[in-house]
């Protein structure tokens, strides 16, 4: 370990050990990782669903409660969709509080223009003002793209967005991407009294499912149920058992013929697409302390006809089954006589994928 690794994981899982406890536990390891890995991430937009017709402007704040970046979304008459600063580059003026319509924006403290591409306009008072304006003075632009219906930002990205969703284009190149509706009345947050890196190790192997989600167990098959890497996420791949839900998978799918319930794409760090025959339960992990979550579950559905069904079913009841034993594994990590675990090779394959882009992200 260099004086730069908070942590280091060995390459080789069947000789690699865990974070130390302490990483869960004090605060300046998700100081760290705010900077280093939030600041330079990609997170999804679900505002931009606000975002329909040209002249509108969505004012909203990045990953709040953790990153809490004001930003703007803006929609010209040619229907061009930009992400901005919502931050005046005059003296630091929130600039649009509320959603609205314009052909640009006034600052309400000084009166400083921009237009909806964010460009200084105009400016009083700042005649003999040497050097300006220069392009100091619009609004940063802030990087946008999208995966079929969702819209992911990103203020400094470590890499491009598609390099992040390539594998799941990919693996779902036939799912009705198009077809997809927010459903508010099945979308909620909760709130964990746990690390978000808890919260996303438990998620990312399914290892805990017999022991901890008795009705998931039994609509999936546990021998079959597998996970594959790619270089900025996983997948973890459930298999049904006999009578459950199943995709109906085209010759082209690469698991065609085979009886899938249920993706649980995990895209670095921590944004979760869990796809079923329904339609996908998006769900997005917050920081907010060294030791509270906030978890997003956004469900976006394609086929409502499917909804309560297979693996896709009772996502409440295995979300408290969740948080009940994060938290009590919060709780162990603050043992005196608990310093760091081991690795099963065949089954925490994820955990072990994800601690390791972890170690590589806080020390760059």
């Amino acid at each position: 370990m260099t004086s730069q690794e908070p942590f280091h994981i060995e390459e080789d899982i069947r000789r690699a050990e865990t974070p130390p406890a302490a990483f869960y536990r004090e605060p300046r390891f998700l100081d760290l990782a705010r900077e280093r890995v939030f600041a330079r991430s990609w997170q999804l937009v679900p505002e931009a669903e606000r975002l329909r017709e040209p002249g509108q402007l969505v004012p909203f704040s990045l990953l709040e409660g953790c990153l809490d970046e004001p930003l703007l979304l803006t929609r010209d008459a040619q229907g061009e969709v930009r992400c901005l600063s919502n931050v005046c580059t005059h003296r630091g003026n929130v600039v649009v509080k509320d959603d609205c319509r314009g052909q640009g924006m006034r600052c309400g403290y000084h009166g400083r223009r921009f237009g909806l591409d964010g460009r200084f306009q105009s400016m009083p008072e700042f005649e003999g003002a040497e050097g300006f304006p220069s392009p100091r003075d619009d609004l940063p632009r802030v990087a946008l793209g999208r995966l079929g219906s969702f819209t992911f930002a990103s203020v400094a990205p470590a890499s491009p967005l598609e390099s992040l969703v390539a594998p799941v284009r990919e693996r779902l190149a036939w799912f009705p991407f198009e077809k997809l509706a927010l459903d508010r009345s099945r979308s909620r947050d909760y709130l964990v009294q746990a690390s978000w890196a808890l919260y996303l190790d438990n998620y990312l192997e399914g290892f805990h499912i017999p022991y901890v989600h008795p009705a998931l167990s039994g609509a999936l098959s546990y021998p079959s149920y597998r996970t594959e890497t790619f270089e900025q996420g996983s997948v973890q791949i459930g298999v049904a058992a006999l009578g459950e839900d199943t995709f109906e998978l085209p010759p082209s799918s690469a698991d065609a013929g085979q009886r899938i319930a249920a993706y649980y794409f995990w895209l670095f760090p921590n944004t979760m697409l869990n796809v079923y025959p329904w339609g996908i339960s998006v769900n997005v992990v917050v920081p907010l302390a060294v030791d509270r979550t906030r978890v997003s579950f956004l469900s976006y559905v394609s086929d409502p006809s499917k909804l309560d069904r297979g693996a896709g079913s009772g996502l409440d009841r295995v979300e408290k089954e969740d948080e009940a034993v994060v938290e009590s594994v919060q709780r162990g990590v603050r043992s005196r006589l608990y310093e760091r675990g081991r690795y099963s090779p065949s089954r925490e394959i994820g955990v072990h994928h994800f601690h390791r882009l972890l170690a590589r992200a806080l020390s760059t």
